[in-house]
């Protein structure tokens, strides 16, 4: 195992992205080359220079002011930390990293969400954030989920309880009972 606090390392930067917005402190948690890159818009940034840009201008101090993670689990390796969670928010403003041009809806919008950070030593290489687009569109009410294979709201509920139903989007499902 590591000889640093990898969970607390993370902890205090995402307070500095969210919870006592600060660019400046935040970039501190980070090595001189980080690496930021949400996977289903493509945003982020790629060293010190541009992920500060990004964090400064497009993220920290930018969130609509409801929004929430909410932690689920966590696994800790060497070097690396997975943290997944439930984000929710009321779309009230625009969020360039999330919905960049898409401007607020006021509709409310819970969505599981994975975090895969790197580490060197007792900083932040990258951070690679996923999360289910498909179901923030539906929720957002800019994807009709009609004939597709994609839920809104249901996908971050199951992750918040395992007791939901499944497979209500699999046509064979029912007629596969015994």
């Amino acid at each position: 195992m590591t000889k640093y606090d990898l969970a607390a390392i993370w902890e205090n930067h995402c307070r500095y992205e969210f919870e006592k917005p600060d660019v400046d402190a935040a970039m501190e948690t980070m090595v001189d080359d980080p690496y930021v890159n949400h996977i289903p818009t493509m945003t982020g940034g790629v060293g010190y220079d541009q992920v500060k840009r990004f964090y400064r201008d497009h993220l920290i101090g930018l969130a609509p002011a409801d929004f929430h993670l909410t932690p689920i689990s966590r696994t800790i390796g060497t070097d690396t930390l997975v943290d997944e969670m439930v984000g929710s928010f009321t779309h009230t403003c625009e969020i360039d990293w999330m919905l960049p041009g898409i401007p607020p809806t006021g509709r409310r919008v819970e969505v599981a969400v994975v975090a895969i950070v790197k580490f060197r030593e007792d900083k932040v290489v990258h951070e690679h954030i996923y999360w289910d687009q498909a179901s923030v569109l539906v929720q957002i009410g800019k994807l009709d989920p009609t004939g597709l294979p994609v839920t809104g709201v249901d996908a971050a509920r199951k992750v918040l309880s395992k007791n939901l139903p499944s497979n209500g989007l699999m046509p064979n499902w029912f007629p596969s009972e015994p």
